[in-house]
């Protein structure tokens, strides 16, 4: 059987969604190399900080939003109760099932972000690595992410938000949108993949921009800093 050609996805398209999972399945098995290469390992740092943000939620019930290969359930199985990994696209839940350590109490949903398949305030936290801003209209995964939550939970954003200082937008230009496009695409062999990505990065609200959509969710302690390197930040916000 023939397969369905995609055509490639659009930064700021609403529609784009099957586009951008095809693009996601096609990158899937060599997603966690060309992330390590291409942030030298930083992003392991992000995950610590954003796992401290957590506080004591990390104990308790997560959610793993926009999972992709698993990154945050890894560092946080042992740690949580229980786990869901929730991704819209299976492939990239399947190449980081191999990761989770056996015992780990979790359930990989494949699912869209903007209608979990979850219950009302089932979960004490949620997570999101680099994820959020590839959801069409991402205020309704903000929206949702408040739902599951319990009161008091905590959600934990970390994302390549637009910049503003004047640091953050020079390192912006330079890695964002040259060396990311071009290392991921030799690594890869998905030039238009990696494309996306940096344009997807420009198309994306700033931090203050996520943070109001956050409040509008109607989480109602949100604060928010840029990471180091300035290329990524973070934003916490508790129900």
């Amino acid at each position: 059987m023939a397969s369905t050609q995609v055509a490639p996805p659009t930064a700021g398209d609403p529609g784009r969604a099957p586009a951008v999972e095809a693009m996601f399945a096609r990158i899937a098995s060599r997603y966690d190399l060309s992330n390590r290469v291409m942030s030298f390992g930083i992003d392991r740092a992000w995950r610590r900080v954003a796992i401290r943000e957590l506080g004591s939620a990390a104990d308790g019930d997560m959610l793993d939003l926009c999972a992709g290969t698993m990154d945050f359930t890894v560092a946080l199985a042992g740690r949580a109760r229980s786990l869901v990994a929730l991704d819209f696209c299976q492939p990239m839940l399947d190449a980081g099932a191999a990761k989770v350590p056996a015992g780990t109490n979790l359930r990989t949903v494949c699912a869209d972000a903007r209608s979990m398949p979850l219950d009302d305030a089932s979960l004490d936290g949620a997570v999101a690595g680099f994820g959020i801003r590839n959801v069409p209209q991402p205020e309704r995964a903000v929206a949702e992410a408040f739902r599951v939550l319990r009161p008091g939970g905590r959600l934990v954003v970390v994302d390549f938000f637009q910049p503003r200082s004047l640091l953050a937008r020079a390192m912006d230009l330079s890695y964002n949108r040259v060396v990311l496009p071009l290392v991921g695409g030799l690594l890869t062999g998905e030039f238009s993949a990696y494309r996306y990505l940096a344009a997807s990065m420009g198309a994306w609200s700033d931090r203050q921009g996520f943070e109001a959509m956050c409040r509008d969710a109607g989480f109602r302690e949100v604060r928010g800093r840029e990471l180091f390197p300035p290329v990524a930040s973070i934003v916490i916000a508790e129900k």
